[in-house]
């Protein structure tokens, strides 16, 4: 007896193998060249997506220590540090959530804060400021964090969101095969 199942979509392929003898049974896993950039994509995405809600989440849930964070850094006035305590991981969560749900602009205004966050990061290591990043919460950076591992993790993740501008502009407008070569 020999059963063969299949599930082809445009992205994965799966096949299944059965025979008589369940030490036979095997699975396939096929990837076509063509969507690994895709599937780099849509985990690049989630991944910086999940990052930033959590990070937002994190921060909302104990604003008071994350304006004394902020504070530190002697760059914002004290009269605006409430609403930018709150205002700050808000954003970071609405555009985390944007940017899972392909919302049009959370790409931008992630970029946007990664762009912010290394300025700061890089004028706190000028300064040899002995401070917390401020990345997440209170908790996690006690034991986690310095501002130098904050500021390169800052710039994986701004190389990640351009990798996901990059995909959107060359590879859905068909410029691009799968391997980064230009299309005749």
């Amino acid at each position: 007896m020999d059963i063969r199942f299949c599930i082809d979509t445009n992205y994965l392929k799966y096949r299944f193998y059965l025979s008589d003898n369940l030490s036979d049974m095997a699975m396939r896993f096929e990837l076509g060249k063509e969507k690994v950039p895709y599937i780099i994509f849509i985990v690049t995405r989630a991944v910086l997506g999940i990052i930033f809600i959590y990070a937002g989440f994190a921060k909302l849930l104990d604003p008071k220590a994350f304006a004394k964070i902020i504070a530190q850094y002697d760059i914002i006035p004290e009269v605006l540090l409430p609403p930018v305590a709150v205002g700050l991981p808000a954003v970071e969560l609405l555009a985390g959530i944007g940017l899972i749900l392909n919302i049009r602009g959370s790409l931008s205004v992630i970029f946007s804060l990664l762009v912010v966050f290394v300025s700061v990061l890089g004028y706190g290591l000028l300064n040899h400021l002995n401070v917390d990043c401020g990345c997440f919460s209170e908790e996690e950076l006690r034991g986690f964090s310095t501002l130098r591992i904050a500021f390169y993790r800052d710039l994986v993740m701004i190389a990640a969101a351009s990798y996901i501008y990059a995909y959107r502009r060359l590879f859905q407008q068909g410029k691009l095969n799968g391997f980064g070569l230009f299309r005749k």
